[in-house]
């Protein structure tokens, strides 16, 4: 019966993901509640990792120039050497490092949700590919992996941060900023993933089957895209967020008998 709810909490969050993103913050709450911060987080990556090839073949007729050119895959460079720097980051400062930053790394996701439509709002309607100087590109190779190092580490509005990114290096028509933030977030997070399975950061018990949940969240997601009210599932989540980053503020600098160990 515990497998089946966590099962239920990849569903939902690899819908909320399709639709509004902040998936994450619901299946690695949901983890900690029987694993580690970093093996909650690792779990939670994999659970949701199926979830980027069904946005991309989505997304495909989007895709389809943009693969062509080779703008989109210097940009995938530095999301892949970001993505498994964050990973190594997140294997390396273990489970006292990381529950220091579990508070506020769900705040910043939380904010990132709250702030999406000023975020995105950035992007033009016009623009079908990057357009920088080329002296400015150094600049926006190096801003994508420092985001992708926080999509490697944690993960939870990674997209919101993708697509406020391309945004301000000129890609303006938002269905192929999404497309294009899918594919790069799917490489960001697919070797992050594949980094966290090496380090043996994942428990399959729970990982496995909420894998096809994620699965399934994602393409239900995708069929309901165009129905949903995605306000209302972002705020949902946004409320969810706050709710847990101040419990876990108050269990880190809260009374001793209740700060956050490495359980």
């Amino acid at each position: 019966m515990e497998i089946f709810l966590f099962f239920l909490a990849a569903i939902v969050g690899g819908t909320m993901n399709a639709l509004a993103g902040g998936g994450g913050l619901i299946t690695f709450t949901l983890l900690l509640l029987v694993a580690s911060p970093v093996v909650a987080d690792a779990t939670s990556a994999v659970a949701l990792a199926a979830g980027y090839p069904a946005a991309v073949w989505r997304t495909r007729e989007e895709l389809k120039d943009a693969v062509r050119t080779p703008w989109l895959w210097v940009l995938v460079v530095p999301a892949v050497l970001g993505g498994l720097s964050g990973a190594l980051l997140l294997s390396w400062s273990g489970n006292r490092g990381f529950v220091a930053a579990v508070p506020w790394l769900v705040l910043g996701a939380t904010l990132l949700i709250l702030l999406r439509p000023y975020l995105t709002s950035k992007t033009r309607s016009e623009g079908l590919q990057p357009d920088l100087a080329p002296w400015t590109w150094p600049i926006a190779l190096v801003a994508m992996f420092v985001v992708s190092v926080y999509g490697g580490y944690f993960g939870a509005g990674i997209g919101i941060l993708v697509i406020s990114a391309l945004g301000l290096m000129g890609l303006g028509d938002m269905r192929r900023a999404v497309a294009v933030k899918n594919l790069v977030t799917g490489c960001m997070r697919g070797v992050a993933v594949l980094m966290l399975i090496w380090e043996g950061s994942v428990n399959w018990t729970y990982g496995l089957p909420m894998a096809l949940g994620g699965l399934i969240g994602g393409y239900f997601g995708g069929f309901i895209s165009h129905r949903a009210n995605r306000e209302l599932v972002r705020t949902l989540i946004v409320i969810i967020g706050f709710a847990v980053a101040g419990y876990y503020f108050w269990r880190l600098y809260g009374p001793p008998e209740m700060l956050i160990g490495a359980e």
